[in-house]
């Protein structure tokens, strides 16, 4: 009797153990598929901009606002104001850059990009620009701090938060002298421009908004008679996320000349270019 309660346990033990170990298996099959799976999407992140976008702009974003209740806007902003010297545009510009390419993406022009943009306006040297999307004011102070004296940049953003925010950043690099930002929709804005804003025409136009506006503001741009020859249009983001209509259309035209500059995504390293235009009369 002794011997068959040993007998037993030992069978119950056995049988125990062989479910513990099965249970550990399964345990470290899904670790493992866990583990292969963010590998994968890491992977897709860095080199797919869709996946990369879904995650810093939707997933990432999301969480990170909720738990600060805060935007992530404010975010660079304060990280700007905490870290970067008042009245010097290109600490502004560096310490924004340093914010999204460690912490947080963001959709700014960019350091890598943003030479090409320095390189078109100096190459310019507009006395009247316009901006179309302002998003935190980086940009605008890019282009604002290459600006010679007497010339003016005007940027449109129609989110009213973005706006502000970029208020605060444009004046915090001592730039707000050479920059008049515009609050509202940009279709509402560009006919606005000749009679309420008293611009003849512009030098310099950075299209860096909704990618589905591109092509119908750069005709109405033409429409109220804003371009004279010689205008030169800037747009980004023309592969990623791209802005097929517009490159169709401004490529297709006879009264534009077309250059094409391959770059990168903001902050990463997924494919994209900038398109220069100059509007020929």
């Amino acid at each position: 009797m002794h011997f068959y309660c040993i007998s037993t346990a030992l069978q119950a033990s056995i049988v125990e153990s062989k479910e513990m170990l099965e249970s550990s298996s399964v345990l470290l099959f899904i670790v493992f598929v866990l583990l292969f799976i963010s590998l994968l999407f890491v992977v897709l992140i860095r080199k797919n901009g869709t996946a990369a976008l879904i995650w810093h702009e939707i997933i990432k974003e999301k969480i990170t606002n909720f738990i600060m209740n805060q935007s992530k806007e404010r975010r660079i902003l304060n990280f700007v104001l905490q870290n970067a010297v008042r009245g010097d545009p290109c600490s502004v510009m560096e310490t924004i850059d340093k914010y999204c390419s460690e912490k947080e993406w963001a959709m700014n022009v960019g350091d890598v990009k943003g030479v090409i943009l320095d390189k078109t306006v100096e190459e310019i040297n507009p006395k009247v620009a316009l901006e179309l999307g302002t998003y935190c004011g980086y940009s605008a102070v890019r282009i604002a701090r290459l600006l010679k004296a007497g010339a003016c940049l005007l940027t449109v953003e129609f989110n009213p938060e973005f706006a502000a925010i970029a208020k605060q950043m444009i004046e915090f690099a001592g730039v707000q002298d050479k920059v008049k930002l515009l609050e509202g929709p940009s279709e509402v804005i560009i006919p606005q421009l000749k009679k309420k804003y008293e611009v003849d025409t512009l030098d310099f136009v950075f299209v860096d908004h909704w990618k589905d506006r591109y092509a119908p503001d750069t005709i109405l741009l033409q429409e109220c008679s804003l371009l004279r020859k010689g205008s030169v249009l800037l747009a980004d983001n023309i592969i990623f996320p791209g802005a097929p209509e517009f490159v169709k259309y401004i490529r297709n035209n006879p009264r534009f000349q077309c250059s094409t500059y391959p770059s990168y995504l903001e902050y990463m390293k997924v494919q994209d270019a900038m398109e220069k235009a100059v509007f020929l009369g």
